[in-house]
């Protein structure tokens, strides 16, 4: 069974492209699941800031690859039943454990939105809304100290999106037609 992980700053379209897999019958796993539950576990308010202490003091105490080595179990066992799509993945070290662990199995989706594009979306979602300030901050967070260049680099796939969700799905359509011959 293939893993599919998907890569791209906050407001490309991560969350959309893992649901039109899941349209697909892959299972979903959203790598922000572990901070949302830290979150809650800890009584913190859902916030950006919270976000990022989380993420900040799980990968301190855990490594740079943390998201990946916690969401193993989940992501093993889906893969007994079908393939997999990973919503969120982040670090450089979070690819390298990945593709260790699945090798040819493991695929690498990237997608990109401008940052205008991207900071008017995260303004207006319904969840997990981030001003245009917060936006840039998590952009400079996630290239400096997250190392999320290097996933989206070496990406097996890329996705531009700066149109329409019908354009969108017909991008991820070609690659899961592409995955399953």
């Amino acid at each position: 069974m293939k893993v599919v992980a998907i890569v791209g700053m906050a407001g490309a379209g991560k969350s959309e492209i893992a649901r039109l897999f899941q349209q697909n019958g892959f299972t979903k796993i959203r790598f922000g699941d572990i901070t949302d539950q830290e979150i809650e576990k800890r009584g913190l308010e859902l916030n950006e800031e919270s976000e990022r202490h989380i993420r900040e003091l799980l990968r301190k105490e855990q490594g740079m690859a943390a998201y990946a080595k916690l969401n193993l179990p989940a992501i093993d066992s889906a893969r007994k039943n079908s393939d997999v799509v990973i919503d969120g993945l982040y670090s450089w070290e979070e690819y390298t454990f990945l593709k260790s662990h699945y090798g040819e199995d493991f695929y690498i989706v990237a997608i990109w939105s401008s940052p205008r594009t991207r900071y008017t979306r995260l303004t207006s979602r319904p969840e997990r809304r981030l001003t245009p300030e917060e936006a840039a901050g998590r952009d400079r967070t996630e290239i400096e100290h997250i190392n999320k260049g290097g996933p989206i680099a070496m990406a097996d796939f890329t996705i531009t999106n700066e149109s329409s969700l019908d354009d969108l799905e017909t991008e991820v359509i070609k690659i899961i037609t592409w995955l399953n011959q």
